[in-house]
């Protein structure tokens, strides 16, 4: 019997970034040991002006995606002031109708968020939106912890080199870990990567958002190996601990301890990228005691170990 190959249909908008438009064309690209066809489209057949200097000439426009399994938009720029068009919105929704799998990269996030069909799904984008995809979608849960989530027929991803882990993740779903592992091996990708997207953000602790306590922060940044309490950055700051609290809070996001605990995170990310300190030795050195407290909390806030860590990122 001949095989039926699955239908992929990587949907072009304006504003496309390259490398999120080629990582589902290049996984899912037709040969002898892919039982996948990729169709690249767009809201119209034509010329799209993509992102980062570059165009694309699709062949095909919203009609692609009637005859599509799986629905793949990649992120484009400007996601938070741009709507997608009201006829890329129907389409999605009418191929979702009718049982396609939906599939974001990135920022495509925004464009299946406007659909409706992500509220009160978990889902994520690049780190750099995940506010502001909270904010323009409220009913959107929003995890900005993690590579990709996979809610059954809607997927979404982090920023453009995730869209690799969330296809090898398809792959993997549809035809097991053999095929998964075939695809890794040619694309040279891990065929898993541990962690979340949190460990690629710049920092842990948010930016000041004022000049509210920012001395008190640089100090505590300058103290951080040693066992630093509330009442000592309250006395810092020359006010009552609850007051600092309260005041800390609306400035960071963070109550006081939680935004140290991150600090020390941050200043163990910079040893273990910049030193050949052992763990136990880089736990003392942020106030973190030992190399268990160091794993237990680098893990919570970054979803990958120190070890991990190093070898992903020390130069």
């Amino acid at each position: 019997m001949a095989r039926t190959n699955h239908h992929v249909a990587v949907l072009v908008l304006e504003g496309a970034k390259p490398l999120d438009v080629g990582i589902p064309a290049q996984v899912f690209s037709r040969r002898p040991s892919m039982p996948y066809e990729v169709r690249v489209c767009g809201a119209a057949p034509g010329l799209v002006t993509g992102g980062d200097g570059l165009s694309y000439h699709v062949a095909e426009g919203l009609d692609a995606l009637a005859h599509a399994d799986t629905v793949f938009v990649p992120g484009y720029r400007e996601p938070a002031t741009t709507e997608p068009p009201a006829a890329v919105v129907g389409a999605l929704m009418a191929a979702h109708e009718r049982g396609a799998r939906l599939a974001a990269i990135s920022t495509g996030a925004f464009a299946l968020a406007a659909t409706g069909l992500l509220d009160g799904r978990r889902a994520t984008t690049h780190w750099h939106y995940t506010k502001a995809l909270a904010e323009k979608h409220p009913l959107v849960r929003v995890d900005e912890n993690v590579l990709f989530v996979d809610a059954g027929n809607v997927l979404t991803s982090a920023g453009a080199a995730s869209g690799i882990d969330l296809c090898l993740h398809l792959v993997r779903r549809d035809h097991g870990v053999g095929l998964s592992n075939h695809v890794a091996r040619r694309l040279v990708a891990a065929p898993y990567r541990s962690g979340g997207q949190a460990q690629y953000v710049p920092r842990s602790v948010p930016e000041p958002l004022g000049d509210l306590f920012a001395s008190t922060r640089e100090w505590a940044l300058e103290h951080l190996a040693e066992p630093l309490t509330l009442e000592e950055l309250a006395r810092n700051a020359r006010v009552s601990a609850r007051t600092f609290s309260r005041r800390f809070v609306e400035d960071t996001g963070y109550t006081p301890m939680q935004w140290v605990l991150r600090a020390r995170v941050d200043l163990a990310r910079e040893l273990l990228e910049r030193t050949s300190l052992g763990v136990e030795q880089i736990a003392v050195r942020v106030g973190l005691g030992t190399g268990a407290n160091l794993r237990l909390h680098f893990h919570r806030i970054l979803g990958t170990s120190p070890t991990e860590y190093r070898h992903t990122f020390s130069a």
